[in-house]
């Protein structure tokens, strides 16, 4: 049976992903998520969501950019 790149758990249903230049094994979209998902800049957080970038920079939401001495970014209008 496959083995989860996270885990090292042996299922019969795991998925595989292909990013960037690698291709992993997951047995959960939890353990895809530790793998994969990049982190906040100020808090440190996974960013499983659409996030808020500047300069390359990536946050989780406009609070943590404006933490981090970003300015114009919110998370609301």
């Amino acid at each position: 049976m496959p083995i989860c790149d996270t885990c090292g758990n042996s299922y019969d249903k795991t998925f595989e992903v292909h990013f960037g230049e690698g291709d992993y094994t997951f047995d959960s979209f939890e353990c895809a998520i530790h793998k994969l998902a990049p982190r906040c800049e100020h808090c440190g957080c996974r960013v499983i969501g659409h996030g808020v970038e500047d300069s390359g920079r990536l946050f989780c939401c406009a609070h943590c950019a404006s933490e981090s001495g970003v300015k114009g970014l919110t998370d609301r209008i």
